[in-house]
Parts: C-alpha cells; sequence; structure tokens
C-alpha cells in the first residue's frame, strides 16, 4: 500500500510539473540565463549597479508562480525568465514576445506585422525602454520594466520568434528530434510536441550544454566569441536592423537546414495549429528527422544568437547608464 501511495505521489508530482510547464517560450530557462549573464558580463560599472539597485527596490512579488529555477543566480540573471511568468498574470503581455513576419515578406519596414491591439516584441522593448527611463514612474514599474527589457531582447534574437510559415514560428512544425517521434499534445489545437520551435528554445541547448549551468555555458560562450564581441559593442542600437537579422536566420538556418524542405506558406490569419488547412498535420507528414546533421548545422548559430543578444542587451542598458 505504502508503494502504491508512492507511486501515486509520484504521478501527481509528474502532472504537477510538466502540466505546469510553458508553452515553447523563447530560449526556456537555461537560454534567457545565458543571455543574462552574457550581458552582465559587459554592463559598465555604473549600468550594472543601476540595475541591480533598482531590481532590489521593485522585487520580484514572492506570489508569483516561478517555473525556472533560479539556481544561485543573482537578481539581474533570475529576472530574465520573469516576463514569462508573468504572462500567467497579465495575459494581454502574449503578443509582446514575438513578430510574425512572414517567410515571404521582403526586408522592409516591420511595422505592418506589429497588431496595434496586441503589440510585439519591438514596441513592448521600446515602450518598457521609455517606462525605464521615466523616473516619474514608481521603483516597481521601472523595475519591472527592466525585467521585460532583459527578457525581449533576448527573444527578439530567438530566430523563430520573428517568423511565421503560417506555422507560429515552428510550434506547428512537429519533429522527431534524436529519436523521441512527435506526439499530440492538445488533439482540439493539434499541437505536437516535439516541434521546430521548442527544439530550437530548449532542445538544442540542452543537447549541447551537457548538464553544464547557464554560468557555465556564459562563461564558454562569451570565451568562444571573444574576437566578435567588440564589433557587435560597435554597432548601433537597431531593434529593426535585429529584428530582420533575426528573421533570415529563421530563413537561412532553423528552416534552411531542415532535412526535408518546408515550402513557404500563402500568408493568413493563425490562431491555432487547426487553420491554413490543418498546418501541423500537413506538417507532420514531412516526417522531418532531426538528430546529429541537423545539431550540428545550427548548434553555433545558436550560440552566437544567445551571445549576440546578452551583448546588445549590455549595449542597450549601458546607453541608458553610460
Amino acid at each position: 500500500m505504502m508503494k502504491n501511495t508512492w507511486c501515486s505521489c509520484l504521478i501527481l508530482f509528474a502532472l504537477a510539473v510538466f502540466g505546469a510547464a510553458p508553452a515553447a517560450w523563447g530560449w526556456g530557462c537555461e537560454g534567457h540565463q545565458v543571455v543574462a549573464l552574457i550581458a552582465e558580463k559587459h554592463l559598465n560599472p555604473r549600468a550594472l549597479a543601476a540595475a541591480l539597485q533598482l531590481l532590489e527596490a521593485g522585487p520580484i512579488s514572492p506570489d508569483l508562480r516561478r517555473f525556472c529555477n533560479a539556481n544561485g543566480l543573482d537578481a539581474f540573471a533570475d529576472s530574465s525568465t520573469w516576463a514569462d511568468d508573468e504572462r500567467s498574470v497579465r495575459r494581454d503581455t502574449a503578443g509582446w514576445h514575438f513578430l510574425d513576419i512572414p517567410r515571404s515578406a521582403s526586408k522592409g519596414e516591420i511595422a505592418q506585422y506589429c497588431p496595434p491591439s496586441t503589440g510585439c516584441v519591438t514596441s513592448a522593448i521600446a515602450d518598457q525602454l521609455a517606462v525605464l527611463r521615466n523616473l516619474g514612474a514608481s521603483a516597481q514599474a521601472r523595475a519591472d520594466a527592466l525585467r521585460y527589457v532583459i527578457h525581449l531582447i533576448g527573444d527578439l534574437h530567438q530566430p523563430l520568434h520573428t517568423t511565421t510559415n503560417d506555422d507560429r514560428g515552428g510550434n506547428c512544425v512537429p519533429v522527431a528530434f534524436f529519436g523521441h517521434t512527435p506526439e499530440e499534445t492538445n488533439p482540439a489545437k493539434e499541437d505536437y510536441r516535439p516541434n521546430l520551435h521548442g527544439v530550437w528554445d530548449t532542445d538544442i541547448i540542452e543537447h549541447f550544454a551537457h548538464g553544464r549551468t547557464a554560468q557555465q555555458i556564459a562563461d564558454e560562450l562569451d570565451s568562444k566569441f571573444k574576437e566578435q564581441i567588440p564589433a557587435w559593442k560597435s554597432e548601433p542600437v537597431d531593434l529593426v536592423s535585429w529584428t530582420w537579422e533575426s528573421h533570415q536566420v529563421a530563413e537561412d538556418t532553423a528552416y534552411g537546414d531542415l532535412p526535408t524542405k518546408v515550402p513557404v506558406e500563402t500568408p493568413r490569419p493563425i490562431n491555432t495549429c487547426t487553420d491554413d488547412d490543418h498546418i501541423s498535420i500537413r506538417m507532420l507528414k514531412l516526417r522531418e528527422q532531426l538528430d546529429d546533421d541537423y545539431q550540428k548545422a545550427v548548434e553555433g548559430v545558436i550560440q552566437e544568437r544567445l551571445t549576440k543578444a546578452g551583448v546588445r542587451l549590455a549595449a542597450v542598458l549601458n546607453a541608458l547608464w553610460p
């Protein structure tokens, strides 16, 4: 009887954990923490002190349910995942985490893809920077604005947060990842996992992390890209340019290196993976098998995206607090 009770507890625990897990949101825990930790390496002393002081003055509510373990990280790095947790409280912020630019789009003005009713990642960053600059705003409002900026600049550098193929940024593209075949998680919405977006958010990072901590990964990436970092630091802060760059990486690598090519869809309004003639079911039939070849093709690109996001986040905050 004790054995049965123990098994029941394990099942309930698993349901609680995995049932509470967020959908595939930009970079997942480790990726966002790595971005923040790299940024801290490149913040000037005044910016780092101002950021930490502000976060202390406007702390995260202890009542907020946190998905990611802080693992001893400081307030700056821990704040990197806050926006995904806060989304469960402020559902109106869901649209702030991405910008759906169709694969077929030509480079140009991105405003047409940013709905005024919901906002998008670039407009949200601009709005939160305005709150940060407003010395008349409350300490809590400014601290939360900083948390959004830390998180959303990370999201902006996840290529599938700046791209759609009527597939919700790859969320509607079921894939097998190292033998883990896609399973339907929500029949009503035709959601599958693994999917392309989730693989880019977390699976590829976990695969090359090999159990290392976010701090260890941040240290390694900062060293790996030390020759490129000065050039990235010297760039002007340009959200539009960064968005198009991320969008192109999605086309060239996230989609471009798939073993089975995914046709470019005619852009249509999408709410779930049942739309566009059951997009996820059609993509499932492609039987995408992602293994060593895909991992090797894209992991260096993902590492560069994480590092660039950290360096550019630092540049944004250094400009705010020179």
